[in-house]
């Protein structure tokens, strides 16, 4: 029952990451189908990783891209993705593409190894698009994306501050706010899980 009762969590855990959306819309916009479709076009760039950040405004017809990423091919895809989006006229690309440098690509190994080690993090890096990005710019690292609780993102904040070499570390992570309504949902997928009798493990970081 211990064990079924902690997979369940785990279960839980996984769906509410699954509703995190680690790209941000930034503050303005009110069109949420626009948003979310132009979401979905950065998400699913060939190279976009946890090592890039974007984030986006709308205003009108015009859309502004922001963010950081390691590869120019990430910052030209995104732009050319957004507007081929049907009611997109202008898109203003600020992206910045990161430096090249062996050093930042050693404390980005590192730090990934260093936060998502620590106690459950492991859970931000599942997954194609995961919720937790860390980006490297001449040894100082920024924390983007999105976590269930204070408590993780001071977690990973303590883990990245661990690694040596790391010049300084920004944290940016914002903490979901869950919706009455979305707990009711996970709630109810629990219930049909207890009484079909299904259960999940966690090995090696990911769900079987």
């Amino acid at each position: 029952m211990k064990t079924l009762k902690q997979s369940l969590a785990i279960v839980a855990m996984v769906l509410a990451l699954a509703a995190i959306s680690p790209i941000a819309a930034l503050a303005g916009q009110d069109n949420s189908r626009l948003n979310e479709r132009i979401r979905k076009e950065l998400v699913t760039l060939p190279y976009y990783n946890v090592f890039d950040n974007l984030a986006f405004s709308v205003n009108g017809d015009t859309v502004t891209l922001y963010g950081q990423v390691t590869r120019p091919s990430t910052r030209k895809d995104a732009e050319r993705r957004v507007a081929r989006i049907e009611g997109i006229d202008h898109v203003i690309n600020h992206i910045e593409v990161l430096p090249v440098s062996t050093f930042d690509d050693g404390l980005r190994r590192r730090v990934y190894n260093q936060v998502f080690r620590t106690s459950s993090l492991y859970r931000y890096a599942m997954g194609a698009n995961p919720s937790m990005h860390i980006i490297v710019r001449n040894g100082h690292v920024t924390l983007e994306g999105v976590v269930a609780n204070q408590m993780d993102s001071q977690l990973a904040y303590m883990a990245a501050n661990q690694v040596p070499g790391v010049f300084s570390v920004t944290n940016n992570l914002r903490v979901e706010r869950r919706s009455p309504q979305r707990k009711v949902e996970t709630d109810a997928i629990l219930v049909r899980l207890i009484g079909q009798g299904w259960y999940a493990t966690v090995t090696g970081g990911a769900l079987s």
